[in-house]
């Protein structure tokens, strides 16, 4: 379908995504302030939002409401409850509130330079969306998102945890791929099949884990413990947390890398999952402060998996 964008899935009836992401539109479209400190308190004024980041390999959708998103280069906390979310202004390129007039629904989007919806947060209360009518507007077409100062962000080579996701979220990983062979951390590829065991196996045990879900210019990560998972014939992996899902489609994986970078309980294991064009779709870790023994279980794990064949 040419009017699909791409780095978004369709559902299973060939739609979307990103509901309204497409062409047929019944609804009215307002531009508002992409910079930073303007958006962050558009989003969090909202109180119950379904907010989903993703694309066509990996999803992550919550419901409840913002945390003050960070920029690439900002301190990062996943905030149990909350809806993180971690921005690349220079590659956020609008934002627009979009109100369906056959439905009634209120989405608010993030827009990169290409008009693709990079995260989306759909209004599920009234009061939600009568605060949408009175979000400030911008004109069409202002430079809004690239006024915003990105702090400097220390170098992946030799950075610990966050530089690692930053370096993700800069790009997709692609120029931090290609040249993975400078990175001063353990680091190696492993079996991409040993996912959703991993998955299984802490959700057996109750061992809290994080996953971060990558869009152009925009991550949202969770944390927890792992209440259901599920394989689907079709290769798709679930895993939900207390208000969260993540979906990951198996077949769209090309690679997992298993790399190790200073957390808060020192050396952190995550696994990097990529897509067929190298770039980084999803991370599975330990974010902040959990137990000792957890972060000595999860790294126990991870130490175990195989290396890809």
């Amino acid at each position: 379908m040419a009017d699909h964008h791409p780095g978004q899935r369709r559902d299973a009836d060939g739609g979307c995504a990103f509901e309204g992401c497409c062409g047929r539109r019944t609804s009215s479209v307002r531009l508002i302030d992409a910079r930073m400190p303007e958006l962050a308190r558009c989003l969090t004024l909202f109180r119950y939002v379904q907010a989903v980041t993703g694309g066509p390999v990996a999803q992550i959708d919550q419901a409840g409401s913002y945390a003050v998103p960070s920029l690439r280069g900002d301190a990062f906390a996943v905030e149990p409850g909350s809806i993180t979310l971690r921005i690349d202004p220079g590659g956020v390129a609008s934002a627009v509130v979009e109100h369906d007039k056959g439905t009634g629904s209120v989405v608010l989007r993030l827009l990169d330079a290409d008009g693709r919806t990079v995260h989306q947060g759909r209004l599920l209360s009234e009061g939600d969306r009568l605060l949408a009518g009175l979000v400030g507007t911008v004109d069409a077409g202002a430079p809004v998102a690239r006024a915003s100062a990105v702090p400097e962000v220390p170098a992946w080579e030799n950075g610990d945890q966050l530089a690692q996701l930053d370096a993700i979220l800069a790009d997709g990983g692609a120029a931090r791929r290609h040249a993975f062979d400078r990175y001063r951390g353990e680091h190696r590829p492993i079996d991409v099949g040993v996912v959703p065991a991993v998955l299984d196996h802490v959700c057996s045990v109750g061992l809290p884990i994080g996953v971060a879900v990558f869009a152009p210019a925009a991550v949202q990560a969770c944390g927890g413990r792992v209440h259901v998972t599920d394989l689907t014939v079709g290769g798709r992996v679930f895993a939900a947390f207390a208000d969260s899902s993540v979906e990951i489609a198996l077949a769209g994986v090309r690679a997992c890398h298993l790399v190790r970078a200073t957390a808060a309980h020192g050396p952190t294991s995550a696994l990097e999952l990529d897509d067929e064009d190298g770039r980084c779709v999803a991370v599975i870790t330990q974010f902040g402060t959990v137990g000792q023994h957890e972060h000595e279980a999860w790294e126990h794990l991870t130490a175990s998996l195989p290396d890809a064949r």
